[in-house]
């Protein structure tokens, strides 16, 4: 006569699964013997009478019950046959009748750190995706990349390269970077000032780690890049937001803030500010720069796209002039691909060796194939070719763009051409903002959310609308949408 729990056990035996019927088997014994169907002492049915049972092969059970004695589940009787090991603990009992946990439906018995309840991503789903400045992966040849990759994948076999390696990332594009650093952007730094990040996402989020402590304060704009801030706050450090004008931060209210609150950094977007697209004017750099002498706070730079400047010379970045006060986060995202994931971090060496261990305890490396082949990328030429075709490319869509945005949302839309960067910012005065972006949502239109670059209610709303990642014909049809989500 057979057990209930027997029973139990065919039900879950499926020869139609990729898993092999034995693991199966063990699965489902290890699961009762959990949930208590099955207690220490219980005898099984012989592997003969199982396997007939189950409608398999004996050697099938003979081989899951062997596992199993093997880790402790089960152990064998001699002649009497196979039993639930004796020394398991009692398990939690529950109703026979309880449908079996899964990972997608069973509680959660331990404490953790919840995700916020506005995602800080895009929102997934289909229809049209506006990002906030990205670039067009679609301008970079597949084949350079390819090619890249090869060269580094043999490299490293050359070269017994496919081990663990330095957390600080690739001798060979930390050298680059700092060419590239010293050459374009006035920064006196060598391969010892760099790390490299898996993003300048990874990059900020490592700064933070080793500056702050919680209950500590970060300095940010009123409208700022929301991860950066999502990163303060999982550290336990306050956010005290403080304003921004057509000139960027407001460095009075830095200094107030300072003399209110223990002020660990502040964060910028100085070259071209998020979301906003102004840049930090010389004056307000300086000043800032001797503010963090003053008080001892560190300056964490973020400047995500450096490169791309329409009107004159970009400025040279904080970290150039105030090396000493400065963490400067980069990324080659806006240069090569989002998808590679290559950020940098520039900063004294002693400062990069703690950011170096804190990559080594949370990622033990960096992907060295990738970071060898963004070196040869930028060893061969092939980084700054392409650089300058793409900036011929996103000059004349930020021009169409412009001219875009006059015919569809010139009537209900304020906006100023942006000097530089991947993205324009729009406001909608007199505009529901909420009941606009619902709307856009029901049409398909996917973007980040005007409250999302908010550090508190009081805060200017707006929208980032990049143009570089779209072309003529999607550039019109996202505008046409936001026209009609606007109520046009």
């Amino acid at each position: 006569m057979l057990r209930p729990w027997q029973l139990s056990l065919s039900d879950r035996i499926d020869a139609t699964r990729d898993t092999p019927i034995y693991m199966q088997i063990i699965e489902a014994l290890v699961r009762d013997i959990e949930r208590g169907r099955l207690t220490a002492g219980s005898y099984l049915p012989s592997s003969r009478e199982l396997a007939k049972t189950l409608g398999v092969n004996r050697k099938t059970v003979v081989i899951a019950y062997e596992d199993l004695i093997a880790q402790g589940w089960l152990e064998s009787a001699a002649t009497r046959g196979t039993m639930v090991a004796t020394a398991l603990p009692d398990p939690v009992k529950r109703q026979h009748a309880d449908p079996e946990p899964t990972m997608s439906s069973v509680a959660v018995d331990y404490r953790y750190a919840a995700p916020p309840a506005r995602p800080i991503a895009l929102p997934g789903g289909s229809g049209l995706k506006i990002d906030e400045g990205a670039p067009d992966g679609r301008l970079f040849p597949a084949e350079l990349l390819a090619r890249a990759y090869r060269a580094a994948t043999n490299r490293a076999a050359e070269t017994n390269g496919f081990q663990y390696r330095d957390p600080r990332g690739s001798a060979a594009l930390r050298d680059g970077i700092a060419s590239m650093l010293r050459g374009q952007r006035g920064l006196l730094v060598t391969a010892d000032n760099i790390c490299i990040t898996r993003g300048s996402q990874n990059g900020l989020f490592l700064a933070a780690q080793i500056l702050l402590k919680p209950g500590d304060a970060v300095v940010v704009e009123a409208l700022t890049y929301e991860p950066a801030v999502a990163a303060v706050r999982a550290l336990g450090a306050q956010i005290v937001p403080v304003g921004l004008d057509e000139g960027g931060i407001d460095i009075d209210a830095v200094e107030h803030a300072c003399r209110r609150n223990a002020v660990r950094a502040v964060f910028v977007t100085p070259h071209h500010q998020f979301p906003t697209t102004v840049s930090l004017r010389p004056g307000r750099r300086l000043r800032l720069i001797e503010l963090a002498r003053l008080f001892g706070f560190a300056i964490i730079e973020d400047d995500y796209d450096h490169e791309f400047h329409f009107q004159s010379q970009p400025l040279l970045p904080l970290a150039s002039y105030g090396p000493g006060q400065t963490i400067y986060v980069g990324s080659m995202s806006k240069l090569l691909l989002p998808a590679l994931r290559v950020g940098y971090i520039a900063a004294p060496p002693a400062v990069i060796d703690a950011i170096a261990h804190r990559v080594s305890l949370t990622d033990g490396m960096g992907n060295a194939l990738t970071e060898d082949a963004a070196a040869a990328l930028i060893e061969t030429g092939e980084l700054r070719r392409h650089a300058r075709k793409a900036w011929q490319v996103y000059a004349e869509r930020r021009r169409n763009f412009a001219a875009e945005l006059d015919e569809a949302l010139g009537d209900i839309a304020d906006y100023k051409m942006p000097d530089g960067g991947l993205a324009f910012w729009l406001r909608f005065p007199g505009s529901d903002l909420d009941a606009m972006e619902a709307r856009a949502a029901a049409l398909g239109l996917r973007f980040a959310s005007s409250r999302s670059f908010m550090t508190h209610d009081e805060a200017p709303r707006g929208l980032r609308i990049g143009f570089a990642s779209l072309n003529a014909h999607e550039a019109r049809i996202a505008l046409a949408g936001l026209r009609e989500a606007a109520g046009g």
